[in-house]
């Protein structure tokens, strides 16, 4: 039997690696991942390593009582699939849609996290 697909997942993020699957019948990128292709339903699903490489598609400002306001944004990867994630290092409200974006991987809670950081922070 072959290993779950989100320990797969986070075992990746643990080694500082976004992965993600491909369909290898429809030769679309999955994620989050799962054990059939959302696309067309077959189980011929292979892991891949993202370069980490995206661009913010949208972004939105959260506010809670007692805390720093954060971003929390949905990210087109260039391997062709969309993650929800944040942007960090750049003030929530200056994230921008359509900004290129790399991703890292810190640790938060004790658990591996990927978060964004922008490829070049706008005037």
């Amino acid at each position: 039997m072959s290993q779950a697909p989100a320990l797969a997942y986070a075992e990746g993020l643990a080694a500082g690696e976004l992965r993600f699957q491909h369909c290898a019948d429809c030769a679309q990128a999955v994620f989050h991942p799962r054990v059939l292709c959302p696309h067309c339903g077959s189980e011929s699903l292979d892991r891949q390593v993202s370069s980490g490489l995206g661009t913010v598609y949208a972004t939105a400002v959260l506010h809670q009582r007692g805390t720093d306001p954060y971003n929390v944004a949905l990210i087109d990867l260039d391997e062709g699939f969309r993650m929800m994630s944040r942007v960090e290092g750049v003030a929530p409200e200056d994230v921008a849609i359509g900004s290129r974006v790399s991703v890292t991987v810190i640790t938060e809670d004790d658990q591996p996290l990927a978060v964004f950081r922008p490829l070049e922070v706008r005037a």
